[in-house]
């Protein structure tokens, strides 16, 4: 293990914090916990190390094993997504927003749902009564580094099922070495006698055996030619169920889904892997009310029955490997959606507003027969997604900008001006000349996409964002005026009141500052702090007792 002066120094709370037991360990996992199949019990938890989210644990428990008809022999691993119940927060969670500022929206720690990582191994042997060995070692956290935890799995999952619990507990106290997670920077995470190096704290978003880079071709190849479909019913926040044979490959396609928005933040729920017993079931299931913006991966054909008046239903079929395209699932009409034996398909009303890319079909089906790397596959195709995304968020993000007051009508003594409202026929006018036409050749009709964007929980999550980082901006362009005013002048014929009024607004603007709410310069804020104290010395004895107590 190398020596711990080789790591960057964790925020200043954090190395404060980092002297309780378990401090650096919990920037990174909740628990790590051993879940077994016990005859009497059913899923039962063998081993937790570490405070253990205890209203989760018998969610944990059936979401940890595969639906007994997946047929899962050997060694899976795939992810969940659970929400929290309350419980007590550890201090790292005041970090928080200090990590949260520097990462990437959809590598942002959650507030209020755990992911749990699986290594599942389900073997046969003659010592049990059962005739199986079934066991899951699980990782709890709050960061979504699927990558990672599943490579970090992947090296101590099989030793542990060797030589249990001593090996975990000594890869526990690892972990409790390592540096916090720092957006931005490479770390060395020293475990079992190897250095898992993570650059920039941004392992692709989807579940992966090594650490290589993320697969979505993989994951996408039976939909390929709905990829598009796919993309809108996510950027419209729709609800959609993947059924898949394996929690494996429902987990893994329901990632793939949520990462095809980015930069977009994803704002709707998701479970890459969802049973029966999810304490959430009949809130997902009822047909009171209309189905939840939710992205569910299951894997018992129960539920075709059960979320039968869900709007979208994507059916994939075991995964085939050859160096052919697989066999592509076909639209269908929701009311073909009868049996438990459904067959492979994406059952759906919806008619996509944008026309097939069919020249990406072309060249994803030419690189399959001149057998093309598929990590150059699957750059291709997030590409193609990516710029997609680009090229629907650009005109909104430039006409956003064009609410923003100028800089100029920013004056030092008066309220910052209002950041104009965002109406949606001037937007969808502007789209004339500032479309994505200018920048996608899809062709389609975008101003459909747009009108029924403006009704989903991601125009309302991206709006949100941009209006506080605009009033963000505003109050910092309005702290550089006040610091670039001449401030003696000001006061010559202003009175107490007015006075203190400034102090207490100049303090609430360094408060928010310093608390990293507020993008100004290190210079500035130590003028506003000036300021403060040139003020202050200008009012009486007995304001200046109040304003600065000793």
């Amino acid at each position: 293990q190398p020596p711990q002066d080789t790591f960057p120094s964790p925020e200043p709370q954090a190395s404060r914090a980092a002297a309780a037991p378990w401090a650096r360990f919990s920037a990174w996992l909740e628990c790590v916990c051993v879940v077994t199949f016990d005859l009497e019990l059913g899923q039962a938890l063998e081993l937790v190390l570490t405070q253990f989210p205890v209203f989760q644990k018998s969610s944990i428990c059936y979401l940890s094993f595969p639906d007994s008809h997946s047929g899962c022999l050997g060694d899976t691993q795939f992810s969940f997504r659970i929400r929290q119940c309350g419980g007590q927060r550890s201090p790292w969670h005041a970090e928080d927003r200090h990590y949260n500022s520097g990462a990437p929206m959809s590598l942002q720690r959650e507030p209020a749902h755990y992911f749990g990582y699986v290594y599942f191994r389900q073997v046969k042997d003659s010592s049990v009564k059962r005739g199986y060995f079934q066991k899951s070692l699980v990782l709890v956290s709050r960061l979504p580094f699927v990558r990672l935890f599943q490579a970090l799995l992947s090296l101590i999952a099989p030793e542990y099922f060797d030589k249990l619990a001593p090996c975990l507990e000594a890869v526990c106290n690892e972990i409790d070495q390592w540096p916090a997670p720092m957006p931005g920077q490479t770390l060395n995470l020293p475990v079992m006698g190897v250095v898992l190096q993570v650059s920039n704290l941004l392992p692709a978003p989807v579940v992966l055996t090594s650490v290589h880079e993320l697969d979505l071709f993989r994951c996408f190849q039976p939909v390929l030619t709905h990829v598009q479909t796919l993309w809108e019913l996510m950027l419209l926040g729709e609800p959609l169920v993947v059924l898949a044979p394996s929690p494996a490959m429902s987990s893994e396609i329901v990632l793939a889904l949520i990462s095809c928005l980015q930069p977009l933040k994803f704002c709707c729920d998701y479970r890459p892997y969802f049973t029966i017993h999810d304490s959430e079931f009949k809130e997902f299931t009822t047909r009171t009310q209309a189905p939840p913006n939710v992205v569910l991966g299951v894997t018992n054909p129960f539920f075709i029955k059960t979320l039968q008046h869900w709007p979208h239903i994507l059916r994939v079929g075991e995964p085939k490997m050859s160096g052919d395209l697989p066999k592509q699932v076909k639209l269908k009409k929701p009311s073909r959606l009868k049996t438990l034996d459904t067959k492979p398909g994406l059952y759906t009303a919806y008619s996509a507003h944008l026309h097939r890319d069919k020249a990406l079909l072309k060249r994803l089906l030419k690189g399959l027969q001149k057998k093309r790397p598929w990590d150059t596959q699957t750059a291709l195709l997030r590409r193609h997604l990516l710029e997609l995304t680009q090229s629907f968020i650009i005109p909104l993000e430039h006409y956003m900008a064009s609410l923003m007051p100028l800089q100029k009508s920013i004056t030092p003594w008066k309220t910052p001006p209002q950041i104009r409202p965002f109406r949606q026929d001037d937007f969808l006018r502007s789209l004339e000349h500032a479309g994505p036409q200018l920048t996608c050749i899809l062709k389609g009709d975008w101003l459909g996409l747009y009108r029924r964007f403006f009704k989903s929980p991601h125009f309302d999550g991206w709006y949100r964002q941009r209006h506080k980082e605009m009033a963000q901006k505003l109050e910092a362009l309005h702290l550089e005026a006040i610091c670039e005013a001449n401030i003696e002048t000001w006061m010559k014929d202003k009175s107490e009141v007015e006075v203190v009024d400034l102090v207490l607004k100049l303090r609430e603007k360094l408060v928010q500052a310093q608390g990293h709410q507020l993008p100004v310069k290190e210079a500035t804020l130590q003028r506003a702090q000036l300021y403060i104290e040139t003020v202050i010395g200008s009012l009486p004895k007995d304001l200046q007792a109040v304003l600065c107590p000793s």
